[in-house]
């Protein structure tokens, strides 16, 4: 990992030079959500979050950090990695709500066909030319445990961890009560409302997932796709 990230961007955080914003970079309110390409409740999740975003006035940026729970889905960490190689590209956004819009097709030879939709070149968003974006999934999960992500979607609205159905209406009732100061902070240096604190074991599993991953593709909560079932030790 090449650089830290605020787990959970409290008012006034500075964003990492390669974090995703959609939005005015200066809005005063961020909403930062950990998602994984093929968890259906962040697709549904992904159209309400631009819409809260679209309606702002400028007053709410979106940041997306990667989360992908490979173990239940095969096809997440590939799917993240096409991603960030289309944001390499200048076409980050595209990608994201392509991927969301057909999460039933996200094999490498349909993330080609993707890229070419969009006119990016197909070959750098798949194989090992995307590998080089390992580094910045691999960062974008280390910064969700730090937050005490167990799941997908999960959001926070500066820095506070929004819970309930993610919905236009309460996320606007969050977004207008935000106080502008984080939650209390638990001993470990993750506002209580974040949920569970990081636990080492999950480290050492995306260190020996992200390796496999480089070498192949990767073979509920009824909001929420549950991290528990990743295959820890």
């Amino acid at each position: 990992m090449s650089r830290p990230l605020g787990a959970v961007l409290g008012p006034g955080a500075e964003l990492a030079e390669d974090d995703h914003v959609l939005g005015d970079p200066a809005a005063p309110v961020t909403v930062l959500e950990y998602g994984d390409y093929e968890c259906p409740y962040c697709a549904a999740a992904a159209p309400v979050l631009r819409r809260l975003v679209a309606e702002s006035d400028g007053g709410v940026r979106l940041v997306f950090r990667n989360f992908p729970i490979a173990d239940r889905h095969p096809y997440a960490l590939t799917a993240a990695l096409a991603a960030e190689a289309a944001g390499r590209q200048g076409a980050f956004w595209p990608m994201h709500e392509l991927l969301f819009a057909r999460q039933d097709r996200l094999d490498d030879v349909s993330l080609r066909a993707y890229a070419e939709e969009l006119g990016l070149d197909p070959e750098r968003v798949v194989g090992e030319a995307a590998q080089p974006f390992g580094d910045k999934v691999e960062a974008d999960f280390a910064a969700g445990l730090a937050a005490g992500v167990a799941g997908t979607p999960t959001v926070f609205v500066d820095g506070r961890q929004f819970s309930g159905r993610v919905e236009i209406g309460a996320l606007r009732r969050a977004v207008a009560t935000t106080s502008g100061t984080p939650g209390p902070v638990a001993d470990g240096g993750v506002p209580d409302a974040a949920g569970v604190e990081p636990r080492p074991r999950r480290q050492r599993w995306w260190a020996r997932r992200i390796g496999r991953a480089q070498r192949e593709a990767l073979a509920e909560d009824p909001q929420q796709d549950d991290a528990e079932h990743r295959g820890d030790d």
